[in-house]
């Protein structure tokens, strides 16, 4: 978390605990709270929802946006920071604007579809990486756009016949047959007519008399093709259509989430995942939150009987967890339904830490299952300073203390060493939350935890 963020979270993250939710332990939206994050793309993957998102840079009074992250979760509550396998420079002719993106999956690669400004032409266009893993990195994969008419917003279906198509636009709407490869194309980009029976009314402005505006959908679900989309700026809602085919004709259904959040911008994106459908967006919803400093939320919901889409509204709550924690197995200290105060960041033994630790920042990890108790608790930790305590609590970070762990120095950020103590009376499925305590300043680095049964 950068500063203007962290210091803004600290003054009224008690306000947001009291007011905005009673119980704090059900505040688990939005799901990513150490960095502003916008324009969610969630993709399920052997087991886990993954969610690709660009970055508001705080403080950002325009859409200043310079890499991409993504984050995982097997339950739907517990979200993984995997940080950021793409940015600008990856692409050496983009040169501003890491906006709104899609992943798709084909021959055992990941393909990440990005909007970004094409430096030769000043305008925006559409690039394509590649990755061997959902987490990247991502390199690019054609050295140059692959297409580039000026709009943003790529959006990428393959239908069940293996025909891959690439949506996007703002402020018309286009698609393109993409080949195998998914890295090329095959004909010549086709213009989406954009009529009122397909995508409803806008009313006050003849340029564009319908209500689509951006960030396209595209999914087939029993037969039925949805774009989901956002309409009507400023500010958007979410609204959809249905049609028959990939390429329409294309039938306004009406909108899914109003009008709502603080942020005067939406980006939709829509998955099932182990039984239940999820619909994810953004808001402004983080302290200092708005429409250049957005975060990403999601929700579950119902199709109705009949296949349209529900009203849904957002919560701070987020969907029911999906399971349960393995305590007793190593997690990621990067993993958690809520982080206060804390950052993340690239760890010297792989993947990511949690970093800038002060006192009384926490992790909450939501629905770990103890089972009949746990005896210890270890940890991988790191200080430059004279280190701090790790408190163990149950319910709430003022909880029922079940531990604690002393952090001694250990000569660097980056130098990791592990330490133990006991625990007593942490049994049954409780909210976990590590509740970091000692003097002033940056207290210690946390890289992985994990209970041993008792």
């Amino acid at each position: 978390m950068r500063p203007a963020l962290r210091t803004v979270l600290c003054t009224v993250g008690l306000l947001l605990t009291t007011v905005l939710f009673p119980s704090a332990a059900r505040a688990d939206n939005p799901i990513v709270q150490t960095i502003y994050t916008a324009d969610p793309a969630p993709l399920v993957h052997n087991g886990r929802v993954y969610v690709y998102t660009g970055h508001d840079e705080d403080g950002s009074t325009y859409f200043t946006m310079r890499d991409w992250h993504v984050y995982s979760s097997s339950d739907m509550a517990n979200w993984t920071d995997h940080g950021s396998p793409m940015s600008l420079a990856t692409f050496a002719w983009a040169d501003a604007n890491a906006w709104a993106g899609h992943v798709t999956p084909r021959n055992g690669r990941f393909y990440w579809y990005v909007p970004v400004r094409d430096r030769a032409t000043g305008s925006m266009a559409i690039g394509v990486a590649v990755a061997d893993s959902p987490t990247g990195p991502f390199r690019d994969a054609i050295g140059r756009p692959l297409v580039n008419n000026g709009e943003i917003d790529p959006n990428v279906l393959i239908d069940d016949n293996g025909q891959a198509y690439l949506y996007w636009g703002n402020p018309r709407l286009w698609y393109v047959r993409l080949n195998t490869d998914m890295i090329s194309y095959s004909g010549s980009p086709t213009q989406i007519p954009l009529t009122t029976a397909g995508y409803g009314t806008r009313t006050g402005n003849a340029s564009r008399p319908t209500l689509f505006e951006e960030a396209p959908w595209v999914f087939k679900r029993n037969g039925l093709y949805y774009n989901v989309f956002a309409a009507e700026c400023c500010s958007e809602f979410i609204a959809y259509s249905t049609a028959p085919s990939a390429t329409g004709p294309w039938t306004y259904r009406g909108a899914i989430m109003p009008r709502q959040g603080g942020s005067f911008t939406n980006h939709a994106g829509i998955v099932d995942f182990n039984g239940g459908s999820y619909f994810f967006y953004h808001n402004g919803a983080l302290p200092g939150g708005g429409g250049f400093t957005r975060s990403v939320a999601v929700e579950k919901f119902t199709y109705n009987a009949d296949g349209t889409i529900p009203t849904i509204n957002m919560t701070t709550a987020g969907p029911p967890q999906v399971g349960t924690l393995n305590p007793f197995v190593r997690q990621e200290a990067e993993t958690s339904a809520w982080a206060s105060g804390v950052e993340t960041e690239a760890s010297g033994e792989g993947g990511m830490n949690v970093g800038f630790i002060e006192n009384g920042d926490y992790i909450k990890v939501k629905g770990v299952a103890f089972g009949n108790g746990a005896s210890s608790f270890t940890a991988r930790v790191a200080s430059g300073t004279g280190g701090g305590r790790i408190e163990l609590r149950l319910g709430s970070a003022t909880g029922t203390l079940v531990g604690t762990c002393t952090v001694a120095g250990t000569g660097g950020w980056q130098n990791w060493t592990s330490v133990t103590c006991p625990v007593s009376g942490a049994t049954g499925t409780r909210d976990l939350y590590l509740r970091f305590a000692g003097g002033s300043g940056y207290l210690l680095n946390l890289n992985w935890w994990q209970f041993t049964s008792g």
